[in-house]
């Protein structure tokens, strides 16, 4: 008598549990959509977490990853999902790992989930960001192939937003991996590659007239060129 009274106290407890959830899940679901339709944000993502914990959904999580990324809270977006390559994880959660790994100052780390995008969609954006990692880590062989393929697949309206001025300002993608060609082509030979990379540097600059970072670099390649031997 005392195990059938258990049994049916665990029932019915399981049963008001099982409604509450229910209810809760009904309740943050409601929630989630009117955070969407008012253009809430944090609202979105607090109604995110919520039905995460009650009912764990990597679709979700991956949203809210989402989320965390375009509102810059990469750390955030990172400890939703993780870091590891995972080739099971959807395109959405490797691009959040990417760029929030980039974001974060950790090139290697990013590489690796950019070379994961690439093979799966193959296009000059993503190279142009292989491209610019690899430069950064002195990967010069693996940033010129990116290079290669960038240059020969980047279409006209494709743009690269630089930020060393006061005001943003873009260019022509083709530019842009022209710019990092013509870095590559003087670290090849810092004494003899001057004039080679000069003239890469013009035909960006050709393509973009006011890529400024070019130009700066283009000056900085000719005083060098220029500058008096030091004497020992």
């Amino acid at each position: 008598m005392k195990k059938l009274l258990g049994l049916l106290v665990f029932v019915v407890v399981f049963q008001v549990n099982a409604q509450d959830n229910n209810a809760l899940l009904k309740h943050y679901e409601a929630f989630y959509k009117q955070m969407q339709v008012q253009g809430d944000v944090q609202g979105v993502i607090n109604a995110l977490t919520h039905l995460n914990v009650l009912s764990p959904n990597q679709g979700r999580l991956d949203t809210l990853a989402v989320l965390y990324m375009n509102d810059n809270k990469h750390a955030q977006a990172l400890n939703t999902i993780g870091i590891e390559k995972n080739i099971n994880d959807s395109d959405m959660a490797v691009e959040v790992k990417a760029v929030s790994l980039k974001a974060l100052n950790e090139p290697e780390r990013a590489i690796e989930q950019f070379e994961e995008l690439f093979k799966r969609k193959p296009d000059a954006v993503i190279a142009y960001e292989l491209a610019d990692l690899k430069t950064q880590v002195n990967d010069d062989k693996g940033a010129t192939l990116n290079i290669t393929f960038g240059i020969a697949n980047a279409k006209d309206e494709m743009k690269r937003t630089f930020y060393e001025q006061q005001t943003p300002y873009q260019v022509p993608l083709k530019a842009a991996f022209l710019y990092l060609k013509g870095l590559i082509k003087y670290k090849e030979n810092k004494d003899l590659n001057i004039d080679a990379a000069v003239a890469i540097l013009d035909e960006a600059m050709q393509i973009a007239p006011n890529f400024n970072l070019a130009k700066i670099s283009k000056d900085a390649l000719i005083s060098r060129k220029y500058a008096p031997e030091k004497k020992d």
